[in-house]
């Protein structure tokens, strides 16, 4: 090879090599750019009725979304957002699905059962107190049913729909959250504290104090491999993270005002609150120990609660607004069955309801 065909090889790899670099050096913007892709308002449905809101809860197994309003439980299809029935006689707060056993909960006086395939009624069990928050734990194949009053907790089997017992928190429980492992995570809203429960033996161990970081915790997410607890404050506006195994105060950050939902996706490894100014707040977790907000959405005014679709990794609110003028008035709803309270909540009147699905 003589020396001009050196010169030209040598030419030729340097070439290959700036190209390779130039094509690298394109792709990371290009994958950066997907992994920030911003969250957005990705569907919305607005359904004409009557009666008050709460929260909204995604049968992620069955693939529905509860929503109950006024003395009925409106039921969709969680991809299309169309309705697939009512559950009637129910006036509750919110909702709970075994996915085994397919059985349905409502929380309300009485809690009404369901077939969750069917949505048709199996019995009502009569609990005491005012039945507020609700969630299927899973380890134990059990129902919570939570009240302000006594007593705090109602657990029922979700097999068969019989009481397993009674539980007092040592305040008014808000959202809860459980690892699976037979741990229990339960926002006290006056005490400013965590309750942890013993799933199995139904008592409570410690209570971690938010430590004047926070007031008035009303929703909560769980990282359950990493042991980290998302206290989502509406008083304070503020997000306290803590260790799930000892309480200890890991970070705070700043979120919207009036939250009184929020959860964790260990997909994305984010957590999130939903408030009532509008505004849905993303909170990154970089690391165990490291946290960030990520972007704060702009949603409705109202949409305080939301609920997990695990399936799309989409976050789904909902609120209530004043209808149209010249709209015509819903059909009445069922009559509240015997015994089932009121209560003042969002919506109470002639409204159009609000689901907002947020996703990338």
């Amino acid at each position: 090879m003589n020396y001009y065909d050196q010169i030209s090889r040598v030419f030729f790899r340097g070439a290959i090599a700036i190209s390779a670099s130039l094509v690298f050096a394109q792709t990371i913007p290009s994958a950066l750019s997907a992994a920030a892709k911003p969250y957005k308002i990705v569907n919305t449905v607005q359904v004409m009725g009557t009666g008050a809101i709460d929260y909204v809860y995604a049968d992620n197994d069955s693939r529905r979304l509860y929503v109950p309003r006024g003395n009925q439980i409106l039921v969709f299809d969680l991809e299309t957002l169309k309705s697939v029935g009512t559950i009637a006689n129910a006036k509750a707060r919110g909702v709970a699905v075994d996915p085994k056993s397919h059985h349905g909960f409502s929380s309300s006086s009485p809690v009404v059962m369901w077939d969750s395939k069917t949505l048709e009624t199996i019995k009502t069990i009569d609990v005491q107190g005012g039945p507020d928050g609700i969630l299927f734990e899973p380890s134990t194949e059990r129902i919570y049913v939570f009240s302000h009053r006594a007593p705090n907790v109602t657990v029922i089997d979700a097999k068969d729909g019989s009481v397993a017992g009674t539980i007092e928190l040592g305040g008014a429980p808000e959202q809860s959250a459980s690892d699976g492992q037979g741990h229990l995570y339960v926002a006290l809203e006056d005490k400013d504290q965590i309750a942890v429960v013993d799933v199995k033996a139904l008592k409570v161990t410690p209570h971690y104090d938010l430590g004047g970081k926070g007031h008035a915790p009303a929703g909560l997410g769980l990282d359950s491999k990493n042991h980290i607890l998302f206290a989502f404050c509406g008083d304070s506006a503020t997000a306290v993270i803590l260790s799930a195994d000892d309480g200890k105060i890991l970070a705070t950050l700043p979120i919207g005002k009036g939250t009184d939902g929020g959860g964790f996706n260990p997909m994305t490894m984010e957590a999130f609150s939903s408030q009532r100014d509008g505004t849905l707040t993303i909170i990154k977790e970089t690391g165990p120990t490291s946290f960030e907000v990520e972007q704060t959405v702009q949603t409705k005014l109202g949409a305080k609660t939301c609920t997990l679709d695990t399936k799309n990794n989409q976050i789904v609110l909902i609120t209530t607004e004043r209808a149209p003028a010249g709209t015509p008035p819903p059909p009445p709803a069922p009559a509240a069955g015997p015994g089932q309270p009121g209560g003042t909540r969002r919506g109470s009147g002639p409204a159009l309801l609000d689901i907002l699905v947020v996703g990338q």
